[in-house]
């Protein structure tokens, strides 16, 4: 006989990824697990007296979206600073600056997010001197939307240290211009950290993600404290689009310490992994760490065993790592981060040792190294479940395509990076891309159709968190003109490679990503049947209540 329920779902269109329970209206969890799955009428009758009750009003209920993708630390410093996603032109820019530094009056670095290559105009670079109009006597900096450009006014430059310029890791820069300083655009992570050091957080809010010196953590009982506070804001910022788990992307022990102590204190709404990021410049020996982490983190809700690497940069910047020079910049192909040799013995050590293993890796340069290093891990160890991963993909050829599915790698996509979403305009063939390139661009159809895993995320801050934009970009998507090509997805696609895929990816298949009586109660309710509504309006619905372990993270 089934126990008395904590809580109860009823009047829901389950969405469970199970055929089992195919029809299902409803659904009972107790001690953090689901209990029961079956009619509203079944469940209903097996309420108590203290049972939780949530009626879903036909809205869709299926398990909780998993992130597999994030910089948490990041994404939760940047939801108090200057959003620019929607700014462009030299005087909104200014005007949303000052007003910004007005209600910032004690700001240490006032610091722009999301702001686009272009947000001057189409074609102008932003100098130094471009921000020293706007602010001159307070440090300014703006962040890319894909964090891997930042660019500073004067005064910032001067305070960090390098207005004249100064040493950075391989795949860094500080562009200098033609009168011996600094233009104020910065490179990577190892050529921004100083500027970023500036900031309230001190730069922390890139531990595990630089690839340059990494800032101490505090030992300020103080700054700890609000370092926790940032991380919470972030978490349950997630929970609100129906994220009960996350994969981040920056690895170091400050976090896995940080987000320890949440986990004690009953203060997690979502589950965190968190890897061990190793350094183009680390000895292999670094991966000790890796292995370290692995053995003192292992609960449910915090956990790691994986590694992070850095292939190459980005697209926009040129800096992401290309079989054939850039179209517009022909004496170029790119950083690449890591060398060959270096990073193949990595991948064997890793792989070795048991340890998962994700690289970013955006251009096809990039990605066929990637897959060159997992092949000679697989040379040397043997063949193993290893999950490994490739995060984004943005541009692969097609002779690398059948190699993903063949090694057994996991394509670890973000619709919203593609143009497909709508969010960032298409690149026009002859710059950064050629036009025989185009068609395997952000190639998420060819990708799932050539047999491989694909897993979808978002990479907040990249994009906003938001599993609704998410899941929209991928599905309803925009008409792009030739040669692009239509990577839309289908509904169910996407959903099961934002739930049960991704619980698949951190090797959590057998208890987690569906809505199976024993599995964790890791659960989203949607406000309206997603099923059953046309695809344009998918981006209008809401999560209505977030469960994470059994426990309510969220409600509307």
């Amino acid at each position: 006989m089934t126990s008395t329920p904590d809580l109860i779902i009823l009047n829901g269109t389950l969405l469970t990824f199970d055929p089992a329970t195919a029809g299902a209206s409803a659904l009972a969890i107790r001690g953090g697990v689901i209990s029961a799955i079956g009619s509203t009428v079944e469940i209903r009758a097996l309420a108590g007296a203290e049972t939780n009750v949530i009626d879903a009003q036909g809205g869709t209920v299926m398990p909780g979206f998993i992130d597999s993708h994030v910089h948490l630390f990041g994404g939760a410093a940047e939801l108090t600073m200057l959003d620019l996603r929607e700014t462009t032109g030299r005087g909104a820019l200014a005007t949303a600056l000052r007003n910004y530094a007005i209600e910032r009056s004690d700001e240490p670095l006032l610091m722009g997010v999301a702001a686009d290559y272009d947000i001057l105009g189409r074609g102008q670079t932003t100098t130094r001197q471009d921000l020293d109009e706007i602010l001159p006597d307070r440090p300014v900096a703006l962040m890319s939307a894909d964090h891997h450009t930042v660019w500073a006014n004067t005064i910032a430059l001067e305070r960090a240290g390098i207005l004249r310029g100064g040493p950075v890791p391989e795949g860094s820069e500080i562009v200098m211009a033609l009168d011996g300083y600094a233009s104020g655009q910065l490179n990577e992570t190892g050529a921004f950290g100083p500027v970023l050091r500036l900031s309230r957080l001190g730069g922390r809010d890139f531990l595990g993600y630089v690839t340059g010196a990494e800032p101490e953590p505090p030992a300020d009982a103080r700054e700890r404290a609000f370092d926790k506070e940032v991380l919470l804001r972030g978490l349950r910022h997630c929970a609100t689009h129906g994220i009960t788990g996350l994969h981040n992307m920056d690895g170091n022990y400050y976090q896995l310490e940080l987000l320890s102590e949440l986990e004690t204190e009953g203060c997690l709404p979502t589950r965190v992994q968190v890897p061990m990021h190793l350094k183009n410049f680390d000895p292999l020996d670094r991966l000790e760490e890796a292995g370290d982490m692995r053995h003192r983190f292992a609960s449910d809700m915090v956990w790691s065993g994986r590694v992070k690497m850095f292939m190459d940069g980005v697209l926009d910047s040129y800096t992401a790592l290309m079989l054939a020079a850039y179209p517009g910049k022909p004496d170029s192909v790119g950083v690449a981060v890591f060398d060959a040799e270096h990073f193949n013995e990595a991948c064997i050590k890793a792989d070795g040792m048991g340890l998962q293993i994700s690289v970013h890796a955006i251009g096809d340069g990039a990605v066929r190294r990637t897959l060159d290093g997992y092949e000679a891990a697989r040379k040397v160890n043997g063949v193993r479940d290893g999950r490994h991963r490739i995060e984004h993909i943005e541009v692969i050829d097609s002779s690398d395509l059948p190699r993903l599915a063949e090694l057994g790698v996991v394509a670890s996509l973000q619709p919203l990076h593609a143009p497909i979403s709508g969010l960032f305009s298409p690149y026009p063939a002859g710059d950064i891309l050629s036009e025989v390139q185009i068609p395997y661009a952000f190639a998420w159809r060819k990708i799932r159709d050539s047999g491989t895993r694909v897993c979808f995320s978002t990479d907040w801050p990249v994009v906003p968190v938001n599993t609704m934009m998410t899941v929209a970009g991928a599905v309803h998507g925009t008409e792009l003109p030739a040669p692009w090509v239509d990577n839309r997805q289908t509904l169910l696609e996407t959903l099961a490679s934002y739930t049960c895929e991704n619980a698949w990816l951190e090797f959590n298949e057998h208890r987690k990503g569906k809505l199976k009586v024993g599995y964790m109660a890791d659960v989203a309710i949607l406000d309206r049947n997603i099923l059953d509504i046309p695809t344009e309006l998918i981006c209008e619905t809401n999560v209505s209540t977030t469960i994470c372990g059994g426990n309510i993270s969220y409600q509307l």
